[in-house]
């Protein structure tokens, strides 16, 4: 018999409903308290949404992101954000970099002499290096992405209830709409109490946790409804304990493991990517969460149809093999 690895035991008995309305409390508490901070403090945009100009560098020289940034940290731009190009069809003397530099507070576009400023102090670190593109996104077009933005979430949940609709029944829909709130707007509060940079990485961040979270609830919903056919008489709340226990293995697991990714690259994959991979690890710490505590509190609350349901046989169950 081959050796498997289990991070649970094969059969666990966890009441996750023995503090229900204390997680429930606490995760309406985490939302209101995500608002509050979100209209108060606001968010660190950036310069996706605020305004800015990107400038494109190349230089005979490689590109030294430090050093390029301790240049202009001396001159105060604010935000500036430096990145390195990489491209199969450059020369080998060929080295890229892409700078965006955010408008000041109080002004509506980056100014001509701060661009001349950065220009200049970027020739004293490497005399060789050019400037062969500059553009400016202004306050209209960041206002658009904002709007774009708000838009791609609010349709992807709204796809995500719409699915779960018919692939359920409303009350799991409305379980599983409620947890993906959730999470997004923790991650956004948090973001806002660290005033940690917000721009469209983090959106980005933002739908790719929308698909995360539901991916767990929905494998956890669909051994649910097996147990539904499966247990007539037993009451919903110990159903329900009984399914997150049965599938609490596979949850860890997928959990675990996506962690362990995430925390590389935040330790090893640079300032770049930083936001977006800081904003996953929340959005699975938090997606993990609600799907025990908030997706099914909700679903208990609203309770379910239990008619005549047809029996169904694990064969023709897709979830039905998942180890669990």
């Amino acid at each position: 018999m081959a050796w498997r690895l289990r991070l649970v035991p094969e059969k666990t008995n966890i009441d996750f409903f023995r503090i229900q309305w204390a997680t429930f409390g606490l995760s309406i508490a985490a939302m209101v308290l995500s608002l509050v901070l979100i209209f108060t403090m606001g968010l660190n945009l950036g310069i996706d949404f605020r305004g800015g100009t990107t400038i494109r560098t190349e230089s005979t020289t490689a590109v030294d992101v430090g050093t390029y940034r301790e240049a202009l940290s001396a001159e105060d731009f604010g935000d500036v954000s430096i990145s390195e190009v990489s491209d199969p069809s450059f020369r080998d003397d060929q080295h890229v970099a892409m700078i965006r530099i955010s408008a000041r507070d109080g002004q509506e576009a980056v100014t001509p002499e701060d661009i001349a400023a950065l220009e200049a102090a970027l020739k004293a670190v490497d005399p060789a290096i050019t400037f062969p593109a500059v553009e400016s996104v202004g306050p209209k077009v960041s206002s658009e992405l904002i709007t774009s933005a708000l838009m791609a979430v609010f349709a992807g949940a709204a796809g995500i209830l719409v699915y779960v609709w018919f692939r359920f029944e409303w009350q799991f829909a409305v379980g599983t709409v409620a947890a993906l709130v959730h999470d997004v707007l923790v991650t956004v509060g948090i973001f806002a109490l660290f005033q940690i940079k917000f721009d469209l990485t983090i959106v980005a961040a933002l739908l790719t946790i929308l698909g995360y979270s539901v991916n767990d609830t929905v494998v956890i919903f669909d051994r649910l409804r097996e147990n539904l056919a499966k247990y007539k008489q037993m009451p919903l709340r110990e159903m329900m304990n009984l399914t997150a226990n049965e599938t609490l293995s596979r949850t860890i697991m997928t959990a675990s493991t996506t962690l362990i990714s995430l925390v590389a690259l935040l330790v090893f994959g640079g300032d770049v990517i930083r936001g977006f991979v800081f904003a996953m690890l929340l959005g699975v710490i938090l997606g993990t969460y609600s799907t025990l505590y908030m997706a099914k509190n909700i679903v208990l609350m609203l309770g379910v149809d239990r008619g005549d349901k047809p029996k169904t046989s694990s064969d023709k169950n897709e979830f039905a093999n998942v180890d669990a």
